[in-house]
C-alpha cells in the first residue's frame, strides 16, 4: 500500500488530511471525476468545499502527482499518475480501465507525416465493456 504522506512530501507537498483523503479515493477507485470525488470527501470533512477539493486537485497535478483524464463527451476523471499508458472507456456505464498499448509506430508514422514532434499522448478507446453487453 502506498504511503501518500511520503508520496506528498516527494512532491513538494504538504501532507493534509485533505490531500491524503483525495489520494486514498482516487486509488480506490482507479479514476474518479470530481463531483464523486466531493462526495466521498465531503463525508468525511462535512465543512470542505467543492473549491478546496480543485484547489488540492490541482496542486497535485501541478506536481505531477496526479493526472487529468480528458474523456470526450464526458467530465475529465482524475487518476494518480503512472507510466505512460491508453484508456479504455465503456460508453454506456463510463468504465474507465487503463490499457497499456505500444504507440511508437503510431507516433512515428504521425511524426514522419506531419510537421508536429509528439510529446505526448492521450488515447482513449471507446466501446461497451463485458458488464455492459
Amino acid at each position: 500500500m502506498n504511503n501518500f504522506t511520503d508520496t506528498l512530501r516527494k512532491h513538494q507537498l504538504k501532507a493534509t488530511p485533505q490531500r491524503l483523503a483525495i489520494l486514498n479515493s482516487i486509488k480506490q477507485y482507479g479514476h474518479i471525476n470530481i463531483d464523486s470525488l466531493y462526495k466521498e470527501i465531503k463525508q468525511l470533512f462535512p465543512s470542505i468545499s467543492l473549491a478546496t477539493i480543485y484547489k488540492n486537485i490541482n496542486a497535485m497535478k501541478d506536481t505531477t502527482l496526479l493526472q487529468e483524464v480528458n474523456l470526450p463527451s464526458y467530465k475529465s476523471v482524475y487518476e494518480i499518475s503512472k507510466k505512460e499508458h491508453s484508456h479504455l472507456l465503456c460508453i454506456k456505464c463510463q468504465h474507465i480501465e487503463d490499457i497499456n498499448l505500444n504507440l511508437d509506430i503510431p507516433i512515428s508514422i504521425a511524426s514522419n507525416n506531419s510537421n508536429f514532434t509528439v510529446q505526448q499522448t492521450d488515447l482513449i478507446l471507446s466501446g461497451i465493456c463485458t458488464n455492459c453487453t
